[in-house]
């Protein structure tokens, strides 16, 4: 009977609110200087400005634009022809080691500090396959980065 009722309440849950059942959606900043605004409109509020390559969560479309959400959590609009479908993420712990391969045993290949940028390559088990603006890359668990 109690897992009936929770069948209940999750499928009542997915209904309600369809977003629980999606998987994030991740894009990034097409090019540095891209402007975020307080609303769906080129006149609204300029609030700040974000680098290319930058991780952004969107959380809603409407028609040409969408409120994205960045590593801190912070809430704002951006013109969808200033967004990328290239994948990348930021470290978000102080330092992650980039492993030659998926694995705490691998060979470092190189360190990242927190808030440095990767393309994400691929995703392999917990890890991420990621390569720096020099050309590096390497893997590096999912837990270290935000973004994706």
């Amino acid at each position: 009977m109690r897992a009936y009722a929770s069948r209940r309440i999750l499928a009542f849950a997915l209904v309600l609110c369809p977003a629980m059942g999606q998987a994030l959606e991740y894009r990034s900043i097409r090019m540095s200087g891209a402007v975020l605004y307080d609303a769906p409109s080129a006149s609204a509020k300029k609030l700040y400005i974000l680098s290319g390559g930058y991780p952004v969560e969107v959380v809603v479309s409407v028609e040409g634009w969408q409120k994205v959400r960045d590593a801190s959590g912070g809430l704002a609009w951006i013109a969808l022809a200033d967004l990328s479908e290239e994948k990348t993420v930021m470290i978000s712990t102080a330092r992650a080691a980039v492993k030659s391969e998926p694995g705490d045993d691998a060979i470092t290949v190189f360190e990242a500090e927190q808030g440095v940028v990767l393309k994400v390559l691929e995703s392999a088990n917990g890890w991420l396959k990621v390569q720096h603006l020099d050309g590096s890359s390497g893997f590096v668990r999912i837990g270290q980065v935000w973004g994706g």
